[in-house]
């Protein structure tokens, strides 16, 4: 990959955006242009920071910006989103303190969530498979601070919603933890219908499922708002964590 000057995209090159999504080989991002047709490509790595180089903005899949201490329903943004979404609220995890983030062990997670939680609450195994990504993230973001103004935390499911006319998508994409047809092939209409090509969409990368790739797809397109000055944040304005990253779910 070619490193352009400041991270972004080099003098006399094209101007790219793009998606990422989290997927069991590491990173599933999703490069689009910034203006006129899409001309969509597909990139997997396992370091976030391969994926910050040539392009201005990012939108990812992960919590950014950790609190102190966790109020009822999360750090503030997953509150806001949750009643759009309908009968996909439960897609929109509720985010633990820094400390919870940061401890490696079960165990110790769940004591220090309950320790910083208001009311006490524990975590479940599912999200804390995620915590090491949301760590890589929170890392280079607090090495960086120049990366804070271009990569920007999105959930898929808001992305679909605004996508789909600001309505929550009608099916889930997983059903018991296994890919469901017809929410797939809905969230796939609606991004063919923004430009992207169907047959792109039907060939996840080894190393991804057709729902990471769906998911990198619509993340792209909040990144091209994003630039464009028209993607919405909940809350508006962001939140700030105790280390200055922004808080908030970008549409």
């Amino acid at each position: 990959m070619t490193i352009a000057s400041e991270g972004t995209t080099a003098p006399g090159r094209e101007r790219l955006v793009r998606g990422i999504d989290g997927c069991p080989a590491g990173w599933i991002a999703v490069t689009i242009a910034a203006e006129g047709p899409l001309a969509p490509s597909v990139t997997i790595t396992r370091d976030f920071a391969d994926l910050t180089v040539g392009v201005e903005k990012i939108a990812v899949d992960m919590p950014i910006g950790l609190p102190d201490r966790a109020g009822p329903g999360g750090r503030g943004p997953e509150s806001l989103v949750r009643p759009l979404l309908g009968e996909r609220q439960s897609s929109v995890f509720s985010v633990p303190s820094r400390a919870a983030v940061e401890a490696e062990d079960y165990r110790e997670c769940c004591r220090l969530a309950l320790e910083t939680s208001d009311p006490p609450r524990k975590v479940s195994k599912q999200a804390f498979f995620l915590f090491p990504k949301i760590r890589e993230i929170d890392r280079l973001l607090r090495a960086d601070p120049a990366l804070v103004h271009r990569v920007h935390e999105v959930h898929p499911e808001v992305a679909f919603w605004r996508l789909n006319g600001e309505t929550a998508v009608p099916e889930p994409k997983k059903v018991k933890s296994r890919p469901y047809p017809p929410g797939l092939a809905f969230r796939r209409a609606l991004l063919v219908a923004a430009g992207f090509p169907e047959a792109l969409l039907l060939a996840p990368p080894r190393g991804a499922g057709p729902d990471d790739l769906l998911d990198a797809a619509v993340n792209a397109l909040v990144a091209r708002r994003l630039l464009a000055g028209t993607a919405r944040p909940f809350p508006d304005p962001p939140l700030r964590d105790a280390h200055g990253l922004p808080v908030a779910i970008w549409a």
